[in-house]
């Protein structure tokens, strides 16, 4: 079946702000990319507000405010205050740590709409190994104040072996703490993630209990709170439609400037990804090589090519195909119709084999901080 090349791209409706790499946290299942942007070359306030303009103009409605950890930048209010006169809904996505009631008054008065909190597990001994440190009294404490202050509250658990099987108390916690919605995502292996893949990886039982869970709970909970669960599609065998297609409906600034169709991209692209301080905003998405390479059908191979699923799942994840074979242009190994999946799958068995005899903590290699 031929491919069909694509059309013109619709505007993007949402812009991923990383306003920094640095962080309090250390989490071993980071999405940063292993090489940190510094401090020194972060984006000015000024120069987000430009950017937040430029995505105004394109079509952006909404940005998570994210990091790292955003409360870093001493400027953030600022930020904020640029985004939403720009037009746009902002989201923090926040650890917690360093957020008090001043603080939060400010981010609020300046225009903030929504609060993101993540959380490695609701035991608080555990999400301090998870973590590699001690957060939780201050996520409980954020969680709080956000509250008080009328903000919506969602939580975001990022799952793996190690809080898989405490689902349920993740659920209970985000209800105790007020949260509006509470996002179960299980690790993505991107970033800071491969680097601990043996030890996060879950086995198919444990992904088999918590789904049953989810279903309960979703049906407990339909009038009381968005319960989101993000599937594993190493263990299921099914290529996730990411970011809803390469360059399709949303754009990623980091730290410095450069600009990407995903947060993980930064690894696939390297050198060719563009950057906001030498282009605009609006040329970068319509006709830059970064953002048209993998846009639309015509890039794919078999089985891609010929797949009814082509228009669903859009070959998988670009970014996940170039980590495990080298070539973006292979069918994403994480599909069970991918010739690469015995990759995905002798990982997945070697998980569920080494979950039977796991004894203690895991021993995480943790993240790096921003230089």
């Amino acid at each position: 079946m031929a491919a069909v090349t694509a059309p013109d791209p619709d505007p993007p409706w949402a812009l991923l702000a990383e306003l920094t790499h640095g962080c309090p946290l250390r989490c071993a299942y980071c999405s940063n990319p292993t090489e940190l942007v510094g401090r020194a070359t972060e984006l000015s306030a000024k120069e987000w507000a430009d950017v937040f303009r430029q995505a105004a103009d394109l079509g952006v409605v909404q940005t998570h405010l994210s990091g790292g950890e955003p409360l870093l930048r001493r400027d953030l209010a600022e930020i904020v205050a640029a985004a939403d006169a720009a037009g746009i809904h902002t989201q923090l996505v926040t650890s917690g740590v360093g957020l008090h009631r001043e603080r939060l008054a400010r981010l609020r008065d300046a225009g903030l709409r929504s609060v993101q909190l993540s959380v490695q597990h609701a035991d608080p001994r555990a999400a301090a190994h998870i973590a590699g440190a001690r957060a939780f009294t201050a996520k409980e404490r954020a969680a709080r104040l956000v509250r008080a202050a009328g903000l919506p509250l969602g939580l975001n658990a990022v799952l793996h072996r190690a809080n898989l099987d405490a689902l349920d108390a993740l659920v209970e916690l985000a209800l105790t703490w007020g949260a509006d919605r509470v996002e179960l995502a299980n690790t993505q292996f991107y970033g800071w993630a491969p680097r601990n893949r043996e030890a996060l990886l879950p086995s198919r039982e444990q992904v088999a209990r918590a789904r049953e869970r989810v279903e309960l709970w979703r049906e407990r909970l339909a009038d009381r709170m968005e319960v989101v669960w993000v599937a594993p599609d190493y263990v299921d065998g099914v290529a996730k439609p990411c970011m809803g297609g390469w360059g399709a409906v949303s754009l990623t600034v980091a730290p410095d400037g450069t600009a990407l169709p995903c947060p993980a991209a930064a690894a696939l692209l390297g050198r060719d990804a563009p950057n906001v301080r030498q282009h605009r905003l609006g040329w970068i998405w319509r006709e830059s090589d970064a953002f048209t390479r993998y846009r639309g059908q015509a890039w794919m191979s078999d089985p891609c090519r010929g797949c009814e699923l082509r228009a669903v799942d859009f070959g998988g994840c670009r970014c996940q195909a170039y980590a495990l074979t080298g070539d973006a242009t292979r069918t994403d190994p994480a599909c069970h119709r991918s010739p690469d999946h015995g990759v995905v799958r002798a990982l997945v068995d070697e998980a569920s084999r080494a979950s039977a005899f796991d004894g203690g903590p895991p021993a995480y290699a943790y993240r790096a901080d921003a230089p």
